[in-house]
């Protein structure tokens, strides 16, 4: 199995840290006091100890060939690896896309799309005029404040999953957003894959939106059970990097775009080197629900296990193995 590199957001991992007094004159070190011992145990970080290599959503089809079709020839996104199931889409550096056959997934067509997906790029005013041109429909315009913190647009894929079209500007707001996508190069449909969107209409990163009923809640759960720190709080909506060019987007569904519903035809994936980690500390510190009772090793392709975050979204962690379907896919998590 190739080993991709994992990002964190430190380089190292909070873990247990054990001091040790040395004696004199070999004398037996004097055992520390209970509170010195308490003090120093560091409280796990899951993000910072087991890392995640990439960003990535599940979304589920009736007809997955023709949505495939306006993925990659309408937008351009690189298809990096085919299982005829299921498509593994790359729109930025470490955001991925798989969208499903739902008769072979593991939600249906008739649940609520509780999602959407902004696709943050420089080309805004330009990707508009391009998508105006196709056979798209359009959820909201183009809109444009030069003195807010973001402009956008909305537009529907071919089975009604959301897709906003976004820039964040250079705003108080986004004090924290903007050096981080600075440092971010964009995707361009690739000269191979013979699309019809442009070549010059790109995509820097995604936000994964997910709406909620319970914001204070869900906002404890990202941040003490995943380790994640806040990015953006625009009140109702607070947003987390969880990879360079991905993140992950809590709405509230009073709000939103989105209702918050019981089920939900998405599932929300994290790729990793240390599925295990994460595993190991999902079930013993019982940090979230397991839907697996062990990490999958069924398929050649892939290692997986599955769980739900507090309102019910299903969380996947994957790494993906050496195959010849991977080859392309496990090239792009390198980079």
């Amino acid at each position: 199995m190739r080993r991709t590199v994992i990002w964190t957001k430190l380089t190292v991992g909070l873990g247990v840290i054990v001091v040790t007094l040395g004696g004199c004159g070999g004398s037996p070190a004097p055992a520390p006091e209970a509170e010195m011992e308490e003090a120093s145990v560091e409280p796990t970080n899951p993000f910072r100890e087991f890392g995640i290599t990439a960003n990535n959503a599940f979304f589920y089809y009736d007809d997955v060939e023709r949505a495939a079709e306006f993925y990659t020839d309408t937008l351009g996104i690189d298809l990096v690896a085919d299982y005829d199931f299921a498509k593994i889409l790359r729109p930025a550096g470490t955001s991925y896309l798989i969208l499903v056959d739902a008769e072979m997934g593991m939600h249906s067509t008739d649940e609520p799309k509780s999602v959407a997906l902004a696709l943050l790029t420089d080309e805004l005013e330009a990707w508009h005029e391009y998508l105006q041109g196709q056979d798209v429909e359009f959820r909201s315009s183009l809109s444009v404040d030069p003195d807010g913190p973001h402009d956008g647009f909305v537009v529907l894929d071919p089975e009604g999953y959301l897709l906003e079209f976004e820039r964040f500007n250079d705003h108080p707001e986004n004090v924290e957003l903007t050096p981080q996508l600075a440092r971010l190069e964009s995707l361009y449909p690739p000269a191979d894959q013979g699309a019809t969107a442009p070549s010059d209409l790109g995509i820097k990163a995604t936000v994964l939106w997910l709406y909620y009923a319970d914001m204070i809640a869900i906002q404890a759960f990202w941040e003490e059970k995943f380790g994640l720190d806040l990015t953006v709080d625009q009140g109702w909506a607070k947003l987390y990097q969880t990879s360079p060019a991905g993140y992950i987007g809590l709405v509230d569904g009073e709000r939103g775009m989105r209702d918050a519903t019981e089920t939900k035809a998405v599932t929300v994936s994290f790729f990793t080197d240390d599925i295990r980690g994460w595993f190991d500390y999902a079930r013993d510190e019982q940090a979230f629900e397991l839907r697996s009772e062990a990490v999958s090793e069924a398929d050649d392709r892939f290692l997986a296990f599955v769980g739900y975050d507090p309102e019910g979204y299903f969380l996947e962690f994957d790494t993906f193995l050496e195959h010849e379907l991977n080859t392309e896919l496990l090239e792009a998590l390198a980079q």
